[in-house]
């Protein structure tokens, strides 16, 4: 008995539910791979975001939620509840180098964007900015502002400019060369007059802290806590935190993929139960001349492993593509909780082939019952069968 010319004959003898069975499980593993692929663009997104940041340690008031921590990345208004006198404190520990944000939300041509003040001159140190056009800031209360180089390139603005902030109206100065984070997208005022249009005298939102020696954080965050009342973070727990909630929506959207594929499941199961029937007959005559039990077996096992072989390799490569031509589509509420990011699809060769190889055990497992039946059946039973 020649297995492989039966599978291939027996599979393709109803061209029409082989193709819609076998669609079941490639609209399945398609979405499975996507969703996959723009899982891990959204991470390594995030993580790239979380490096270009600069600061080692995050000082945020100590009554700060989750929800505010995490907002640091995505480049939302903050709650302007830490005392500048924190700012002080930190600076006398040797060591450390720290700098103050004051983080609030205004508009630019009925556009929500993230102005924030700054202490100037150790910023500029700080994030190792460059001026694309213009100047920078010449004093640390200077009525000016300075552009992210997105922001400046989305309306159009220009130095000499001009842009009104809570009424106030302020000179465009500089604009500054990209970065690749969320420091494209905002508007920086220096700290003081940040602090007066926006009625936070006194307050910033957190501080980004670098110290001199990284094998010794721990001492330097325990010396933050002696000086001040606050929250310490290091940059690499708040992106766990980030990490944790993006982890959670992955799960659920792979488990509505994953849905499918147990519908496709099942859709193979009826598939081969019908086939069962449809060749009780063949399976007799097979019986007849000598195919043991454990070939008819193999011989449907065979049969719903093909599903799952082509249904892998076509849902993969579906996948992908889906993964690379629409995730500016997909990815754009990302975008948007991401303020600056550019995600884009991560392909993982490992990847695909383990998603492959789960199509194929989804599609084995789906034909064990239907194989254990047809190879049950008894010579006589099966030729008899009208």
């Amino acid at each position: 008995m020649n297995l492989f010319r039966l599978v291939v004959r027996n599979t393709t003898r109803r061209p029409g539910r082989f193709i819609f069975t076998l669609l079941g499980i490639v609209i399945g593993m398609a979405a499975f791979v996507a969703l996959l692929s723009l899982g891990g663009g959204m991470r390594a997104e995030i993580q790239r975001q979380a490096r270009a940041m600069g600061a080692t340690i995050i000082v945020t008031p100590s009554d700060w939620c989750t929800f505010d921590q995490i907002s640091i990345f995505t480049g939302e208004s903050l709650p302007a509840s830490l005392q500048e006198e924190v700012l002080d404190q930190v600076r006398s520990i040797e060591g450390v180098f720290a700098v103050p944000y004051l983080t609030q939300m205004s508009a630019i041509q009925n556009t929500p964007v993230a102005v924030i003040g700054i202490d100037p001159e150790p910023m500029l140190a700080f994030s190792s900015w460059e001026i694309a056009d213009g100047q920078y800031f010449s004093a640390n209360d200077q009525r000016a502002v300075v552009l992210g180089a997105a922001t400046a390139e989305t309306f159009g603005l220009v130095p000499g400019d001009t842009l009104t902030f809570r009424g106030e109206t302020f000179p465009v100065i500089g604009v500054l060369e990209p970065v690749g984070n969320i420091d494209d997208i905002a508007a920086y005022l220096p700290l003081p007059v940040a602090q007066v249009a926006f009625d936070q005298q006194g307050f910033v939102s957190y501080l980004g802290v670098q110290v001199a020696d990284l094998d010794n954080l721990d001492s330097y965050i325990s010396a933050i806590y002696e000086k001040a009342n606050v929250a310490v973070n290091t940059n690499d727990q708040l992106l766990d935190a980030v990490m944790a909630i993006l982890g959670s929506v992955e799960v659920t959207l792979q488990a509505i993929a994953g849905i499918s594929l147990i519908a496709a499941a099942f859709g193979i199961i009826n598939t081969m139960m019908t086939a069962i029937y449809e060749r009780r007959r063949e399976i007799g005559i097979l019986r007849a001349i000598g195919s043991k039990r454990s070939d008819i077996f193999k011989l449907f096992l065979l049969e719903s492993s093909v599903y799952g072989l082509l249904g892998g390799i076509f849902g993969a490569v579906i996948g992908v593509l889906v993964s690379l031509f629409a995730a500016p589509t997909l990815l754009a509420g990302f975008d948007q909780m991401m303020k600056g990011a550019t995600p884009e699809a991560s392909i993982n060769p490992a990847t695909l082939v383990l998603a492959v190889a789960f199509s194929i055990l989804i599609s084995v497992v789906s034909g064990i019952y239907p194989a254990w039946k047809a190879a049950n059946l008894t010579p006589v039973e099966a030729i008899s069968y009208e």
